[in-house]
């Protein structure tokens, strides 16, 4: 029987400040779920409407009611499951790194965290100030890709200062990537805030400054939506290494 102190605290992980003082986060939707009890993250429990399609321990069969009631989606799936915080693995220099300053829109950060592991980019960092991974809507939009991909959390210009490496960083000042033609075998790619860009601190460190030409003349649209961008630029980066 759920009860309402069980209703609030699930609810309660809504919040960053929750997630972190109890150490654990939501997972919504079957395909999502199945992902990370696959994963080494730890299952808490797992509500379902059904008990005939998952039978593991921790689980309890609710009334699809009270699954609307504690979901986080308009239109919830029938899984609903809490699982504790996991530590992030050391990360590995030996390939690409992408690195996230200032990342705000959950949407992007899921996407972005989804399309590394489709290019085969085992490690993010992101600057302390980027959206937290374990938001519902990043979880939601990263579709079971968090419990795959090593996400650390730092400070980014310490980071490059301590660990020298190949720094490729995307600038409105920047050559155009179609005209990388050099092979780039590890490094660490930096993407910046969907508004402001890279800073300019970390812009200083750059190795390699990078755009994705626009080829519209029109003053419209003024930007790439930053998950695309990064789409794009591991795409030709990927070609060419």
């Amino acid at each position: 029987m759920v009860g309402k102190k069980e209703i609030k605290f699930i609810k309660s992980l809504r919040n960053k400040k929750f997630r972190i003082n109890n150490n654990c986060f939501v997972v919504e939707g079957k395909k999502s779920v199945n992902e990370f009890l696959k994963s080494d993250y730890k299952l808490v429990k797992l509500y379902t409407v059904s008990k005939t399609i998952i039978n593991i321990d921790k689980q309890e069969v609710i009334d699809k009611n009270l699954l609307e009631k504690i979901s986080f989606l308009k239109n919830p799936d029938d899984y609903l499951a809490i699982f504790e915080f996991t530590k992030p693995t050391k990360i590995r220099k030996n390939n690409f790194i992408v690195a996230l300053d200032s990342v705000s829109d959950p949407g992007n950060l899921g996407t972005i965290i989804r399309t590394c592991e489709w290019f085969g980019v085992n490690d993010i960092i992101c600057s302390l100030n980027t959206v937290d991974c374990y938001s519902p809507k990043v979880i939601q939009s990263a579709m079971g890709s968090v419990s795959r991909v090593n996400i650390s959390y730092l400070d980014l210009k310490k980071y490059f200062e301590d660990n020298k490496s190949c720094l490729v960083g995307t600038s409105l000042n920047g050559n155009s990537i179609y005209d990388l033609k050099k092979p780039i075998k590890k490094g660490v790619i930096v993407f910046g805030n969907e508004s402001h860009g890279v800073s300019s601190k970390l812009q200083e460190m750059m190795n390699i400054k990078i755009k994705i030409p626009k080829y519209n003349k029109s003053m419209y649209p003024e930007s790439l939506n930053l998950a695309t961008s990064v789409g794009i630029v591991l795409s030709k980066l990927m070609k060419i290494s």
